[in-house]
């Protein structure tokens, strides 16, 4: 369908820079190749395909024929979205009632009516089709909110809405339920939250055929979580130390990015300890899994901008790669809390725009995967990255020609940087008719591998 030399500019772009139409050089540069065949991941968010696939196997099949047919290797179905609510068998939660999705009438509410398996709708046909299965799971948000209303366990039960993230707001200390924020996190310090989490995933672990799990947003909600009295008192066990002035002393009120100036004294530390709490909750839910199904596949779902993602209180680099030899907000001991090595599967959000498909640095897609790769070596088996194809190109600067022929390029200089691919989501591939792009990306990919 597309042969090398149709591959576009964008692969040389530099960071910043727009290509124009007629820029495209014919010979873009060819990174080494790794031998064997390297997977393609395509992600398949619950909300957003909800339309097709809340109520009709049919859709399902469609659907996961043309990402075969594409060249997808796995595909990830969300089964426990923003909401909290869950799309797979437990006893320990409510499943999904309905999701607000946008359609051709706006953004509506789509109500769940079937009673079949959702998960293992796409486990059989998945694997009739030859892909392999893989089940996200957004961790530690507890309800949703929009127009619509409000969704979750956090809306249904007082004591889990206790569990709640407090948010440090220039107005306050405040609960995450009384702000505005949509996605309402739990307190991911807590060992209640951490404990019903993990139940969740064993169950979801039970599934035989499953061949593995990922979780998103296992994280704190952002820089300003959390600020709760369980937390300040797990704190100051970690650093042997009573606080005088909180939370100044670790953050001032409202400061939602960056290193504050001045400084706040145990800045630093506050940062470790969040990583140690993330660290050592998906060493405990790595090991849950496990014990429930040795042969399942424990993975995460990460933004690869690693210079920044401190502030949701996340390392997912290799405890071997150590930080602050190259970032200022990084102590010595951040590297400790490392967690890479704990999963099998690693997921990098390439995030960059159409524009940026080549570079060495972080907002290319090639410096996002290379850098996650080199961060993570000794970890994870597989360490995929990619694009998000539908949210890339919000100042509307590229034309539709550009952002296709982006997914087709994107596939190799993403693969030959890391350990395969990852697309992000298949609705976009679908809205916009563009599963030949990835195919065309993916037969190349295929041709260099032979």
């Amino acid at each position: 369908m597309f042969s090398a030399a149709l591959i576009p500019a964008l692969l040389s772009c530099e960071a910043g820079e727009k290509p124009g139409a007629d820029s495209f050089p014919s010979n873009p540069s060819e990174p080494e190749v790794s031998s064997g065949e390297k997977p393609c991941y395509i992600w398949i968010d619950a909300a957003a395909n909800f339309p097709d696939f809340a109520n009709s196997q049919a859709n399902i099949q469609r659907d996961l024929t043309k990402a075969a047919e594409a060249g997808f290797t796995d595909i990830v179905v969300d089964v426990r979205p923003t909401t909290g609510d869950v799309l797979f068998k437990t006893d320990k939660c409510a499943q999904v009632e309905w999701l607000g999705a946008w359609t051709d009438n706006g953004y509506e509410k789509i109500t769940r009516t079937s009673s079949w398996d959702y998960l293992q709708a796409f486990i059989d046909q998945g694997h009739e089709l030859g892909l392999r299965v893989y089940a996200a799971f957004n961790t530690f948000p507890g309800g949703n909110t929009s127009s619509l209303g409000g969704a979750g366990v956090v809306y249904r039960d007082s004591k889990m809405a206790e569990l709640a993230t407090m948010l440090n707001t220039e107005k306050g200390i405040v609960s995450i339920m009384d702000t505005d924020n949509s996605a309402k996190f739990f307190n991911p310090v807590h060992p209640d939250v951490q404990a019903y989490v993990i139940s969740l995933l064993e169950d979801l672990a039970a599934y035989e055929d499953l061949d593995g799990i990922i979780l998103d947003r296992g994280r704190f909600d952002g820089f300003q979580s959390d600020f709760s009295d369980y937390t300040r008192e797990q704190f100051e066990a970690y650093i042997g130390k009573t606080l005088v002035n909180w939370p100044d002393d670790v953050l001032p009120a409202g400061w939602s990015s960056g290193i504050p100036s001045p400084e706040p004294q145990y800045f630093k530390q506050w940062l470790e300890f969040r990583a140690k709490v993330i660290h050592d909750f998906m060493e405990k839910a790595r090991n849950s899994v496990k014990a429930v199904n040795p042969d399942i596949d424990f993975g995460v779902y990460v933004g690869g901008w690693y210079g920044t993602y401190y502030d949701v209180g996340v390392n997912w680099a290799s405890p071997t790669y150590d930080p602050s030899r190259e970032y200022a907000w990084a102590s010595e001991n951040y590297m400790k809390y490392g967690y890479a090595d704990h999963t099998d599967v690693m997921l990098i959000g390439a995030y960059a725009s159409p524009g940026r498909v080549e570079g060495n640095t972080e907002w290319t897609m090639q410096g996002f995967c290379s850098l996650a790769a080199q961060k993570t070596a000794g970890g994870p088996r597989i360490c995929a990255g990619g694009p998000d194809v539908g949210n890339w190109d919000t100042d509307d600067e590229y034309t539709q020609d550009q952002e296709n022929r982006a997914i087709t390029a994107s596939v190799k200089v993403c693969a030959d940087a890391c350990d395969g691919y990852f697309l992000f989501d298949m609705i976009h591939l679908k809205k916009a008719d563009q599963w030949q792009y990835a195919k065309a990306g993916i037969d190349l990919l295929r041709a260099s591998d032979e």
